[in-house]
């Protein structure tokens, strides 16, 4: 017996040494018709981070479009029905039947150009703000000066009862290098655009219909973990 625990310890010292020294951070390559993205994911966020690498080993937005894309704003996907979807046809109504409970850690992790976050239903109906399993946007947006974030801090307030103020280091980065600052401290940020913002950039330009889907489809040939 003794033997055998002693086995059993030697077995599982090793994963416990990678555990402790798991500091990795994966990055993800979404081979898209206008280009390549790659994505570095969050340590801060697991949930976020593990769920989204299983969907792209899995294949699952292989063949995905860009299906709500607004200029100035940012581009989302993540509806595996929109492979096949017909032009003009409404999408982003389906993602897998769970969600994740929401991983916001602000202000570390904000809404800069290039953030990489996931979609959610309203607060009305998701007072908990988890998060969609499958869809998620590239944060681009635009840059702003102190009378445009004054007015987006008062948006902030209405939205989540004054509890998130944007402090001068972040209403700093927004006025330097731009992003989406309205949806910080509300929507899980799991990772950043290290590669390929200027791809980020071409996407949300596109002419898009009255449902914010590209005119001309956009679509992820491949996703794959790289790192």
């Amino acid at each position: 017996m003794k033997q055998l625990i002693y086995t059993i310890a030697l077995l599982l010292f090793p994963l416990s040494l990678m555990a402790q020294n798991d500091t990795l951070r994966h990055e993800v390559l979404l081979e898209t018709t206008k280009g390549n993205i790659r994505i570095v994911l969050y340590n801060e966020t697991p949930l976020h981070r593990d769920n989204f690498l299983k969907l792209v080993r899995e294949g699952y937005y292989d063949g995905n479009l860009f299906h709500r894309v607004i200029n100035r704003f940012m581009i989302q996907t993540g509806d595996s029905t929109s492979r096949h979807a017909e032009p003009g046809a409404e999408l982003g109504l389906y993602s897998p039947d769970y969600t994740l409970p929401a991983e916001i850690h602000y202000p570390q992790l904000y809404h800069k150009r290039g953030a990489v976050a996931a979609a959610r239903e309203s607060d009305d109906v998701n007072p908990e703000r988890r998060s969609s399993a499958s869809q998620f946007y590239i944060s681009y947006g635009r840059r702003y000066n102190d009378d445009m974030m004054d007015q987006v801090q008062a948006r902030i307030d209405q939205a989540t009862k004054g509890t998130v103020v944007i402090p001068p280091t972040l209403r700093e980065a927004y006025f330097n290098k731009g992003g989406t600052p309205h949806l910080d401290g509300q929507y899980t940020v799991f990772g950043e655009v290290v590669e390929g913002l200027n791809i980020v950039e071409d996407i949300q330009n596109a002419e898009t219909d009255k449902n914010d889907r590209p005119l001309q489809d956009i679509a992820i040939v491949r996703a794959t973990v790289v790192k």
